[in-house]
């Protein structure tokens, strides 16, 4: 264990999978999640070293006029350019592994044993060794696909684009102590989380 006394399970999965979904759950159960989807947003704060390295590694058109990301912009250059996307995780990554740091530090010292640190790219960072085990969220592939095409209002081919762009979500699937089908209801979604964590929970304690 990373803290002695205190389990840390990594929540991952494809896009629209419903990580997020099964993330309220479990908090709902009084665990705490730290959201590196978050994390990477305070890291390109105004201000923040992140943003500037970004602008210096883009150019200063990735900066809005208000002094914030132009997310948009800057996903234009990187996706479907490995190599500008590997430098810009390298200058993210490193920030969102400190403040999670932080963030699990302080629910350690709030007296929390068991928590949930939720990362789509958990195993594609290579943060692995921040976490004790790894639950994947999957789904199957034809419903990932309506739903990120419902989601973000985009089409077919664009949506095949951006799931091919990322790790098989069976491939990750590998990777999980614990699969969470998320391709039904969301009634039948939480029924599932709601027994593998009645049986966890019982194990931890």
């Amino acid at each position: 264990m990373i803290y002695p006394g205190v389990r840390i399970i990594g929540l991952t999965g494809g896009i629209a999978s419903g990580k997020s979904s099964v993330a309220g759950i479990l908090e709902e159960f009084g665990v705490p999640v730290i959201d590196a989807d978050q994390l990477a947003r305070e890291a390109v704060l105004p201000g923040g070293r992140s943003l500037a390295s970004i602008a210096a590694a883009f150019g200063d058109d990735v900066i809005a006029v208000d002094g914030t990301l132009d997310r948009k912009c800057l996903g234009s250059l990187v996706f479907g350019d490995p190599e500008k996307r590997r430098l810009l995780e390298g200058i993210l990554h490193p920030e969102i592994r400190r403040l999670g740091g932080e963030r699990i530090a302080k629910e350690v010292a709030a007296g929390h044993d068991l928590l949930v640190y939720m990362a789509p790219l958990l195993i594609e960072a290579g943060a692995v060794d921040r976490v004790d085990e790894i639950w994947v969220v999957t789904v199957r592939p034809e419903i990932q696909l309506e739903r990120l095409m419902a989601r973000d209002g985009i089409g077919r081919d664009e949506a095949l684009r951006i799931i091919d762009s990322q790790m098989p979500l069976a491939e990750k699937a590998a990777y999980g102590r614990v699969l969470i089908d998320n391709s039904g209801t969301p009634e039948e979604t939480r029924r599932i989380v709601s027994d593998i964590w009645k049986k966890e929970a019982g194990e931890h304690r």
